[in-house]
């Protein structure tokens, strides 16, 4: 693909803390009826011994959860750890609208747009559901990239090559989009142009030359 002076001609995008983001009400209610601080689910849950099987797709959802309530045993019963792990894995999420509809003028401009994302083996499920089937001719995905079938995880340089690769283009032609450092670091590393997310408006104001 020409560059027509374009500082980078594919966008690859994170998932969550950038597009989808979660109702954590119920499950921190539940916390406090246990009376355990608000978060301690989370944490479990998403500390590496935990989520990594899972995001590298070693692991089943039911499976996650019983770690989860392993994790937690030592605070509650066995039961109450299963169902504070079950309402963290049902927990509602949506789409943020400002986001989607950036992505879809990037590829209505003619450019690759790829989700790259540390993800449970359920992706496409969750995709449906938000609206954002991956594929091409969607409105939204060129492809989608799941750690979960590549069996590695950001900030593994692979999951990062094999994007840029699905993408059509050089990794230095690549605009990489994320809300956690060590993730953008590592696309840096490989010479994409990353972005540490925040809100729509920063992703908003780095397409604004192609948009």
């Amino acid at each position: 693909m020409k560059t027509s002076g374009r500082a980078f001609d594919a966008v690859l995008s994170d998932l969550d803390g950038v597009i989808r983001f979660y109702d954590m009400e119920q499950l921190e209610q539940l916390e406090a009826e246990t009376g355990l601080p608000r978060g301690s689910t989370a944490e479990t849950a998403f500390a590496p011994e935990t989520d990594l099987p899972l995001m590298r797709g070693e692991i089943t959802k039911e499976q996650w959860i019983d770690s989860i309530a392993r994790g937690l045993s030592d605070r509650v019963p066995w039961e109450r750890g299963h169902a504070l792990g079950t309402t963290l894995a049902e927990t509602k999420f949506r789409a943020d609208d400002a986001v989607v509809g950036l992505l879809r003028r990037v590829r209505a401009a003619g450019l690759p747009v790829v989700l790259v994302t540390n993800a449970t083996p359920w992706l496409a499920d969750d995709l449906a559901l938000l609206g954002l089937t991956g594929g091409p001719g969607d409105g939204v995905f060129d492809a989608v990239i799941s750690s979960a079938d590549l069996g590695v995880t950001k900030p593994d340089r692979r999951i990062y090559e094999v994007a840029a690769e699905r993408a059509g283009v050089a990794p230095d032609r690549c605009l990489f989009v994320d809300d956690l450092e060590e993730n953008v670091a590592a696309a840096e590393a490989l010479g994409m142009t990353g972005l540490l997310y925040r809100e729509p408006a920063d992703l908003r104001a780095v397409l604004a030359p192609l948009l």
